[in-house]
């Protein structure tokens, strides 16, 4: 038997809550004993303790005097779960605690009594942390302090401490976290006695803006990110068509013959990290062929999927891209040495048309890379211009770590919009290309994903000034590494058209990175959103189309395209995107449902959406948390308080977006209890949703998003005049002539407003309004959905509903 250590350890990110009783050695056993069990139903009776567990994902552990839970969805869920203890220890007078929270690796393991452990260096500085604290005290590592301080709702209670050498000379950053009475706001008698390294005491917060100084550094503006991200929030919400489509199957539309997939290519490496080596062999080879205009490129996202593992056909993967060639390869790394094989398939015949093999330095993959593209442009006789050739033939970077790092970095950019929470992807994100960039200061491409997951976090996470400056620093190298480059422009344009609404200026940059990035599909998705915004339908359809010609498998381009049939409530279209998309990601939870939902906002029916959640929910019940919007609409509309009550539970901790509108959960527990008749459990909710939007309104005066939030919650709370005012406030600095989707939603809410107030007459002329165009107001919404309730019965409601009803 071997008894050679394992060293494949399989290591995750943990976010640690450690709970320690104070005082605890100086009672009695029985004491000890009872004290511990009263913690014990303390915590397990907390929401994050109960949501997490009720996932799967949460592991706790006893520590003898208290205990440590980790979690792995969020850092908010220890610090949340900290403050609702606190809350709960208000009744609890005798018993002290203090906590600490950091985030960091862990290992799962079993330990000597077969039971659930963890191990690592995170639990092991989780406990430094907490070591520092007094009874009362939450304190945070400066690392998952500044990742809270990505979320407007916590930065105004992380209060920086300073740096701090602790135990074994290990020096920690803490900051101390408390709010409303909850936590302990005094400095740690340990830290007065003890070693500062590096003041603190100012609120952890991210960076302020910084100003231009002159039009041109608009260069140096971003967005790079909203295209995949807006796919996740976009469709979420209702009503929506645009005009007949020729859209089809890629299999159906003619394959022009200088066309190409490269396929991800195969990992022989021994290493398993070398992965993303292989990944990076092909993503260097597809982004050199995107650039010649001559070629038809299938982009990154439709071609990962066809992974390898078991055997591709590749006339089917031809039909399905649209293309006539296939390149597919291996990379196998050793060393210093490493080998690349690779061979050019035509895919209507199956035929290959060369191979070629490379064994080289490993320093000099990039030159292999560039051999490679330049073959297989010969080979399909594609005429190449002298600036794509120098394109193709400049280094990305000289640090093969560096590279590693920034295709981590950009795969999880790609799939954030995806993943729930984002936010956690580009966190990490964000992470590995700042190491990637301390590698090479001068890695140009790693400063372009940089700013694309900082607006990525600006677009559906982080609406904040100090973000779209993170993302103005990081463009702001990208020009000047690489001036007037078309990665330079996509990302001007991005940035103007969703950080400042100037689609015209955002149209001359897309035309600008198109000359240099001529398969790029998210030039083409940016007009379709602009066109889209500014009530061009029928050019917003046609530029869709083209981005999902380049990236027929991308399921977030589908949602899109039938985002704005179910805009201009062409549902019929809608569905027919949608199963397609369904075709492409068949387990996408968030696909089907989208798909279900239809029928309730066409025909006024829930069924087949909530019976898409049950059968979701029985598979899988972690998928909850993707499809809570919906569920807790679906419930909603069917008057189902237990179902709108298990919806509620699998809401995230960041709250419940409509869209672009960042309602906090205490919105939806409102509206939840509203609908059961809880008259006092609404306007405690409700009072915490117009707290929660007054902070943001103290930040941003013109968030108009917000100030609808604080609309309802006043109108909730009977607050008529502030309502009224907040309402016709936020309408008017987002008009459907500046932003067509977000201006009929804000329209919409005006409307509700209005009845919630009891000004009929004035909801009927903004429902009116709302009911005339594209936008997410649907006939099944204004049948079923509790906000119309005030309105029902009038026969000028009735005449609305009549109007949106299935011809």
């Amino acid at each position: 038997m071997s008894v050679e250590p394992n060293s494949d350890l399989q290591l995750e990110i943990g976010y640690l809550l450690l709970i320690d009783v104070v005082g605890y050695s100086k009672l009695l056993v029985n004491e000890q004993v009872e004290l511990l069990q009263e913690l014990n139903q303390i915590v397990r009776s907390t929401p994050s303790f109960r949501m997490a567990e009720a996932n799967g994902k949460l592991i706790r552990l006893p520590t003898g005097d208290g205990m440590a839970l980790v979690f792995f969805r969020s850092p908010e869920e220890p610090a949340q779960c900290a403050l609702e203890i606190h809350t709960a220890l208000k009744s609890h007078l005798h018993l002290q605690l203090r906590m600490g929270v950091h985030s960091g690796p862990v290992n799962q393991i079993t330990d000597v009594n077969d039971r659930s452990n963890v191990a690592g260096t995170g639990i092991n500085v989780a406990q430094r942390v907490m070591d520092c604290g007094d009874a009362g005290h939450i304190l945070l590592s400066k690392h998952v302090a500044d990742d809270l301080a990505q979320y407007r709702h916590w930065q105004p209670y992380l209060n920086d401490l300073g740096e701090w050498e602790v135990k074994h000379g290990l020096r920690l950053n803490l900051v101390n976290l408390y709010k409303d009475g909850l936590g302990n706001p005094a400095i740690p008698e340990k830290l007065k006695r003890g070693q500062r390294w590096k003041k603190g005491g100012t609120p952890v917060r991210p960076v302020r803006p910084l100003r231009w100084l002159k039009f041109a550094l608009v260069a140096a503006l971003l967005l790079a990110a909203l295209a995949l991200t807006s796919t996740f929030l976009i469709f979420f919400r209702r009503a929506s068509s645009t005009t007949e489509t020729s859209l089809g199957s890629a299999a159906t539309v003619a394959v022009p013959e200088k066309s190409i997939a490269v396929l991800p290519f195969e990992n022989l490496s021994d290493e398993k990290e070398n992965a993303y080596f292989a990944d990076g062999v092909q993503d260097e080879i597809l982004t050199g062929l995107a650039r010649v205009a001559a070629l038809k490129v299938i982009s990154r996202t439709s071609v990962m999927q066809y992974k390898t593992g078991a055997k591709r056909n590749l006339r089917e993967i031809g039909a399905a891209l649209g293309v006539a060639h296939v390149l597919e390869g291996t990379v196998q790394r050793a060393g210093s040495r490493v080998r690349v094989n690779a061979q050019l398939i035509d895919a209507r015949t199956d035929s290959q048309l060369w191979a070629e093999r490379y064994d080289r330095d490993v320093a000099d993959v990039f030159g292999i890379e560039t051999e490679l593209a330049g073959k297989i442009i010969a080979q399909l006789q594609a005429k190449i211009s002298p600036s794509e050739k120098a394109a193709i033939e400049q280094k990305p970077t000289d640090d093969l770590v560096a590279h590693d790092l920034y295709i981590q970095g950009k795969t999880l950019i790609e799939t954030s919009a995806f993943s729930t929470p984002a936010r956690e992807s580009l966190t990490e994100a964000v992470h590995l290309l700042n190491q990637a960039i301390e590698r090479d200061p001068a890695f140009a491409l790693a400063y372009y994903e940089l700013a694309q997951a900082h607006d990525q976090f600006y677009f559906g996470i982080d609406h904040t000034p100090a973000r779209l400056a993170m993302a103005d620093t990081a463009i702001q190298s990208l020009n000047r590494l690489r001036p007037n480059s078309g990665e330079v422009h996509l990302a001007v344009a991005k940035h103007l058209y969703w950080g400042y609404l100037d689609y015209d200026h955002a149209r001359e940059e897309l035309k600008l990175a198109q000359q240099s990035l001529p398969n790029e599909p998210l030039v083409f998705e940016i007009l379709g959103f602009i066109d889209r915004r500014q009530g061009r339908w029928a050019e917003s359809t046609k530029n869709l189309e083209r981005a999902i010609e380049l990236d027929p498998q991308n399921s977030g381009f589908l949602k899109q395209l039938a985002d704005s049939y179910v805009c201009l409530r062409q549902y019929a279209d809608a569905e027919r995107v949608l199963d397609r998309g369904i075709a492409v990601a068949p387990k996408d939870s968030v696909m089907r449902a989208f798909r279900a939902s239809i029928e309730l906002e066409w025909r006024a029916d829930p069924n087949p959406l909530s019976s898409t959640i049950r059968a979701t929910l029985a598979e899988d019940p972690r998928e909850g948390q993707k499809i809570a919007q919906l569920y807790l609409r679906a419930s909603l509309c069917e008057r189902d308080f237990d179902g709108a009550s298990r919806a509620l539970a699998t809401e995230p901790i960041g709250g419940c977006y409509d869209d672009w509108i960042p309602f906090p959960r205490a919105s939806c527990e409102g509206v939840v209890a509203q609908m059961k008749g809880d008259k006092a459990a609404a306007h405690a909710a409700f009072i915490t949703a117009r707290n929660e939007a007054a902070k943001l309104i103290a930040d941003q005066p013109d968030y108009a998003e917000a100030l609808c939030v604080l609309g309802m919650a006043d109108a909730a709370l009977g607050n008529k005049e502030d309502a009224i005012r907040e309402g016709r406030r936020a309408a008017e600095l987002v008009p459907v002539s500046k932003n067509a989707i977000e201006g009929a939603l804000l329209i919409r809410y005006l409307a509700v407003i209005y009845a919630w107030t009891g000004e009929k007459d004035l909801a009927f002329e903004q429902l009116t309004v709302a009911a005339k165009l594209p936008g997410f107001l649907s006939y099944g919404e204004l049948r079923l959905h509790p906000y119309w309730d005030p309105l029902r019965g009038d026969p000028r409601f009735e005449k609305i509903v009549a109007s949106l009803a299935p011809k």
